[in-house]
């Protein structure tokens, strides 16, 4: 078997994490990893992850660096949330051939936002024979490519309708940060409004789904609000008072002539009663389904991208979405 060269852009959590699993498959060489952290650059893999296995294995600052060195086939691109930043980091790579899988939130559906740039990368892919994947669990599952993949069954489909409830208590440090955790919620609203705060890819997952399904949306209607804290809490990560931001709720329909045909309900808060997802398609048949505790969120997001590798070098190049692929599994 031939292994895939893997880089890692981006030494976050996830990205270490990432790196972690993809190191123990038999189909992945891993040969170095990015980020801009002085502290990090030249430093050895092994010591990062504390992974034997990648030992010898570098960080650069730099694309560049790591081309000169080894050349990947495969960059997992774990840095940023918004479309138009990653293009400038996704771009130079699939100029190059290199294929990119990113936990990029709005890639998920890149048309949906910024429509030139997509169809910009789609090209630079297709000239280049490079491969550009959004991949994840919210989005790019639990939200979107389930409720799309239960419709297989359907004669008629009217309405989806998916909840996801998630114990941010037992997340990452960003997240945590990224729900406003301790904040006022004056302070949290006003950086929702200004859109530097929340959630993204709920209305890419919206989207998603509204393409799978042949719908053409007449409006899309989004909602966020602070969830406030109605008792003291602490994480390994922060302490919030009662009556302080512990999370966010936040919410968007998707509407053909008036009607809701599409709705999506995220509530991300410390000390979540009751965590799920939950999927309801209103169609012949009527279906329901009901994952008790969620899928965790962190150790899910970095398997969907590890395990998607193998099938995105199965597709035409491009810029794909997750639906373009076989069906997901185990890699």
């Amino acid at each position: 078997m031939t292994k895939i060269k893997i880089a890692q852009f981006g030494l976050g959590p996830i990205g270490l994490e990432t790196l972690k699993l993809a190191a123990a498959k038999p189909w992945a060489k891993v040969v170095g990893g990015v980020d801009i952290d002085p502290s990090k650059a030249g430093r050895d893999l092994a010591d990062l992850t504390l992974t034997d296995a990648l030992k010898g294995r570098r960080v650069f600052r730099s694309l560049e660096e790591l081309v000169a060195r080894a050349k990947p086939d495969l960059i997992f691109h774990t840095a940023v949330s918004r479309f138009k930043d990653a293009f400038g980091q996704i771009e130079p790579m699939a100029r190059l051939g290199i294929n990119v899988i990113s936990s990029c939130e709005e890639l998920l559906y890149p048309r949906l936002r910024q429509p030139r740039l997509a169809a910009r990368l789609d090209r630079v892919c297709r000239a280049s024979g490079a491969r550009v994947l959004g991949a994840g669990v919210n989005p790019g599952f639990v939200m979107d490519l389930l409720p799309v993949f239960m419709t297989a069954v359907s004669r008629e489909v009217r309405a989806v309708h998916v909840r996801r409830v998630v114990n941010a208590s037992t997340r990452r440090r960003p997240l945590q940060k990224k729900i406003g955790s301790g904040q006022p919620p004056a302070t949290f609203r006003r950086l929702l409004a200004q859109g530097q705060a929340g959630h993204a890819g709920l209305r890419e997952s919206l989207a998603l789904i509204a393409h799978c399904l042949g719908w053409k949306l007449s409006q899309i209607v989004e909602t966020a609000d602070a969830v406030l804290a109605d008792h003291d809490i602490r994480t390994l990560y922060f302490e919030v008072r009662k009556g302080q931001t512990c999370g966010i709720h936040q919410r968007v329909q998707g509407k053909i002539g008036g009607a809701a045909c599409l709705s999506l309900d995220l509530k991300m808060c410390l000390d979540a009663e009751d965590p799920h997802d939950a999927i309801q398609i209103e169609g012949d048949p009527p279906m329901s389904l009901l994952i008790q505790g969620g899928v965790a969120g962190d150790a899910a997001t970095v398997a969907a991208l590890v395990n998607a590798a193998p099938r995105l070098l199965q597709a035409p190049p491009g810029l794909r979405l997750v639906t373009d692929l076989p069906v997901p599994r185990l890699g």
